[in-house]
């Protein structure tokens, strides 16, 4: 009895070991399967960026007689350097104009959004709930419906062909999905922290601006690139704002390259790189950030 106890129990000691074995081995292939999957997605989506590049690297001419495929015989910047300093076009003046416009409404956009977030996590007063759910319905409005009563604000107030419409906003709200955001991510910080601090003496100030912010650094850092990103590419602002081709963004003036009659692709595509190097640098430096502050808030 023994020898054959023995015996069921290598048995089935052997066939666990094989199951296990067989487990390991489709792990394997379904993570090869999966990594396989995502690189051929990958590079599917690269190939834009590669089309891109290839082509700014080309004269007009390499352009017309080569296919979009292929890379330069011999890269040049030239068209790099026609942008930045054609006094036509202009672009170096533009990318300034660009970078002020997108860095100062973005510090605007996080440091009031956390403001005015910080009530609505933390503090209790009447009609809370309801002004929040009234800032969430605010959500709801598409940007062209405001589009047009903005610009007859702005028009009377004389801001047209100056950068105040793009600033001043920024530093009274900060948006409704930012201070959502901000919200939803504050009130997962354990309240212990706050009533610790009272203890110490701490007002409300002292408590926003010495605990709960050095603690939204993750979701303050997704902020800030989704503000930098989409003031970066706003086109239909300037457009409509600014008349003064010295005060012209990059959307603008890349749009300019293309007329009815005649479309540069070579500074098209230079031009475009200009616009999307800053962005996925910013992109690449906040990246970890960027997805934390994503997935903490989402958890809330």
């Amino acid at each position: 009895m023994g020898v054959l106890r023995r015996g069921v129990e290598m048995t089935e000691g052997q066939e666990f070991a094989r199951q296990a074995r067989a487990g390991a081995v489709r792990g394997q292939i379904n993570g090869m399967l999966l990594w396989v999957v995502l690189l051929g997605g990958s590079l599917l989506l690269m190939i834009p960026f590669y089309v891109m590049i290839a082509m700014s690297l080309k004269t007009p001419e390499e352009i017309s007689n080569s296919s979009m495929w292929a890379w330069p015989h011999r890269a040049t910047l030239a068209n790099y350097r026609i942008l930045l300093t054609d006094p036509e076009l202009n672009f170096g003046r533009k990318f300034l104009n660009t970078l002020f416009l997108s860095v100062v409404p973005t510090f605007g956009v996080v440091t009031t959004a956390a403001i005015v977030a910080y009530p609505f996590a933390r503090l209790r007063f009447a009609g809370r709930d309801r002004l929040f759910l009234i800032l969430l319905a605010t959500m709801m409005l598409p940007g062209v419906v405001t589009m047009i009563p903005g610009y007859v604000l702005y028009a009377k107030l004389g801001w047209i062909d100056t950068y105040k419409p793009f600033v001043i906003p920024a530093f009274f709200g900060g948006g409704a999905f930012n201070i959502f955001l901000l919200r939803q991510f504050m009130m997962g910080i354990p309240r212990e922290m706050d009533e610790a601090a009272r203890l110490d003496g701490a007002s409300n100030a002292t408590i926003f601006w010495r605990v709960l912010l050095p603690n939204c650094g993750p979701v303050l850092a997704t902020i800030a690139v989704f503000c930098f990103v989409g003031s970066f590419r706003d086109f239909i602002g300037p457009l409509m704002m600014l008349n003064d081709p010295d005060k012209m963004t990059l959307e603008v003036g890349l749009r300019s390259l293309q007329t009815e009659h005649q479309t540069d692709f070579h500074l098209m595509m230079a031009g475009a790189m200009l616009v999307m190097a800053p962005i996925v640098i910013i992109f690449l430096l906040c990246q970890r950030y960027f997805v934390r502050g994503i997935a903490l808030t989402g958890g809330k």
